[in-house]
């Protein structure tokens, strides 16, 4: 795989844009671990090879066993492995992921909103929403992984 273009050349005002809503959504509260574990799974439903890569480096070094790591595509099924608040994002970030097949059902809001308050909710939600545009990103200009480039 190549790259096809160079985004952030093309459009630096876009991805400044971008990259604020990122400084909002990694100050607003929600920790870091969790935001990396949303932003992982959301690149995994996309297939974000370049951001699979990165999000998974950012959840090792921060601490994240490999045993738990490997598990995030497939959360439900780990036992207890996951906390509630972790399995909580897990399944809000497919949800809205798959909006256009889920279209986001009641049961899927009120499992969230049971965990997170509203202002969690909507940040959680803005954090997803920008992976996805950062996904769609990489994935339509080819970036490669890191591990690639070496």
């Amino acid at each position: 795989m190549s790259l096809r273009m160079d985004y952030n050349a093309a459009s630096p005002d876009g991805m400044r844009a971008l990259g604020s809503v990122h400084r909002y959504v990694v100050q607003s509260g929600l920790s870091k671990g969790l935001l990396d574990l949303v932003f992982l799974r959301v690149s995994q439903i996309n297939g974000c090879a370049y951001c699979i890569g990165m999000h998974s480096a950012d959840l090792l070094k921060g601490g994240m066993a490999v045993e738990k790591l490997v598990l995030v595509a497939n959360w439900r099924d780990a036992g207890g492995l996951f906390e509630e608040s972790e399995r909580a994002a897990l399944a809000w970030a497919e949800s809205v992921t798959n909006v256009a097949h889920t279209n986001v059902p009641d049961a899927d809001y009120e499992a969230a909103a049971s965990v997170f308050d509203q202002k969690q909710l909507a940040d959680l939600t803005l954090a997803i929403g920008m992976m996805n545009a950062y996904n769609r990103m990489a994935i339509s200009f080819r970036v490669p992984p890191r591990a690639a480039k070496q």
